[in-house]
């Protein structure tokens, strides 16, 4: 049973909605047990006789469920949740997808409010305890969109220290048709540092794009550092769009703008994100990108007379390189999460830049020009790419088929010649055998077209349906033809 508090409101009742026609048992929750069932009928009505959907007083709707959603405003999440602590019962998963917005002028919710604990999410788990497993989601779904037919095209990030409640609420989030809960083989976590390395034309942009749109974050901080002034507009009327300009901040410095300035602007863009940090919010940093960055700190060194060394970068460029990536992370009250792009001159991945970023992030995704030319997006190249908090983020059961695709990704690569070639024969290598058998399979799930969504559980359970087949393959015995 699913308990939708504040399920009367337009984000609970949508929520609860999309549950029920999931063949989900919900019980909606309310202050008043009168209007929580007439909420609840209106649903029934709209689902059909095959909907399983009551309402009640919010306490009771607690003590019968085992799993919480919370949809209430956060003004009023910390004194609801004391007055239902009682309630809750030992091994219940609360999912709160409170948002940390008070309004301003115009009653709209445009305003940061600070968390001490450092999260609207962090905060429930500290009033309801230890007995209950918290987790964060849920806060990127529109009411509106929810309480239609069509299918909800978004993401919805989960947060959370807990296994369990994390994976509650990345099923949940798959029973709503259209929505990813990103996770997969290079999963990323709430303070990360990740670099996104690739030369031009390789959908760098496009990536960064998705990012910004598309996120749980309170607010998007987006860097462009001596881009091209056509690719600055286009990225932010085509990629960003309305819907990643209504919570973005987006700061600029383009290529022809003096080298100091360029410098300038980074800075003021980690400014920014310090700034809504400090009020408590969880802020997404774009910075696009840190290669022509370096090269403006360049043009300042040589012009003050430092000695050039690789490539005729000066000391103080690869100082400024910490400088800036280090300012990403969690910290007691918010968090900065940090997406870097790197752009490899010459497709030279071992260049000055890239091997010194490298050092520091806390992974990096490498966008590979050969699977951009064969239209394989997104063009990450996963047996090159990593995520360094992979086994913090991933359950045992998702790192052991990870491992198994790489491993079958990695066999096929090392014998690619001789298979074009012909020159492999089928039996000698049984790990090599199953990755050619599965290839079209592994290819067409690490492929994702644009506007394509991919609910994690079916991501998952197709991933274990991968692993299971090639270690299957791998145990065949390939029957040799008798001898005439």
């Amino acid at each position: 049973m699913i308990a939708v508090v504040g399920g009367t409101g337009p984000e609970g009742s949508g929520l609860a909605l999309r549950w029920v026609r999931a063949g989900e048992s919900v019980i909606i929750g309310s202050r008043d047990a009168e209007r929580a069932k007439a909420t609840a009928a209106q649903i029934a009505q709209k689902v059909g006789p095959l909907g399983s959907v009551e309402g009640a007083e919010n306490a009771t709707a607690v003590k019968m469920s085992d799993i919480v959603v919370l949809t209430v405003p956060f003004a009023g999440q910390a004194e609801l949740l004391k007055q239902l602590k009682p309630s809750f019962r030992p091994g219940t998963v609360l999912i709160d997808a409170t948002v940390p917005l008070a309004a301003a002028v115009g009653g709209r919710p445009t305003r940061v409010l600070g968390v001490w604990q450092g999260s609207a999410a962090e905060q429930a788990a500290e009033i309801v305890g230890k007995n209950v497993a918290v987790a964060g989601a849920f806060h990127s779904l529109s009411a509106t969109v929810l309480q239609g037919d069509q299918p909800v095209d978004c993401d919805v990030i989960v947060c959370s220290d807990d296994d369990r409640a994390r994976q509650v609420a990345s099923e949940l989030a798959a029973k709503i048709p259209g929505v990813r809960a990103i996770d997969g083989l290079l999963p990323c976590g709430k303070g990360q540092r990740i670099g996104i390395f690739g030369g031009s034309g390789v959908g760098k942009s496009t990536l960064l794009g998705a990012m910004a749109r598309d996120n749980s974050a309170d607010v998007t901080v987006i860097g462009m550092i001596g881009e091209r002034n056509r690719e600055v507009r286009a990225f932010i009327e085509n990629e960003l769009g309305p819907k990643g300009r209504q919570r973005s901040v987006v700061v600029c410095a383009t290529s022809e703008r003096p080298a100091p300035l360029r410098v300038r602007a980074c800075f003021v863009a980690l400014a920014v994100a310090e700034y809504f940090r400090d009020q408590g919010a969880n802020v997404l940093l774009v910075m696009d990108s840190i290669t022509r960055l370096a090269m403006a700190q360049r043009e300042i060194g040589l012009a003050a007379g430092e000695p050039p060394s690789q490539k005729g970068y000066t000391p103080s460029v690869f100082n400024l390189l910490p400088k800036v990536l280090e300012r990403a992370g969690n910290f007691r009250r918010g968090s900065i999460t940090g997406f870097f792009t790197v752009l490899v001159e010459g497709d030279d991945f071992n260049e000055p830049i890239c091997d010194a970023a490298r050092g520091i992030l806390d992974g990096h995704f490498i966008l590979s020009r050969q699977l951009a030319g064969q239209g394989h997006y997104p063009a990450i190249d996963i047996l090159h790419s990593v995520s360094r908090l992979s086994p913090a983020l991933s359950t045992p059961a998702q790192m052991a088929a990870a491992r198994k695709v790489r491993q079958a990704l990695a066999a096929y690569r090392d014998a690619e010649d001789l298979i074009q070639l012909g020159a492999y024969v089928g039996g000698s290598n049984p790990q090599l055998d199953a990755s050619i058998r599965l290839r079209p399979d592994l290819i067409d799930f690490l492929r994702q077209d644009q506007g394509v969504s991919a609910p994690i559980e079916e991501t998952l359970s197709r991933m274990e349906e991968l692993a299971k087949g090639l270690e299957a393959g791998e145990r065949m015995v390939v029957a040799k033809p008798a001898k005439s």
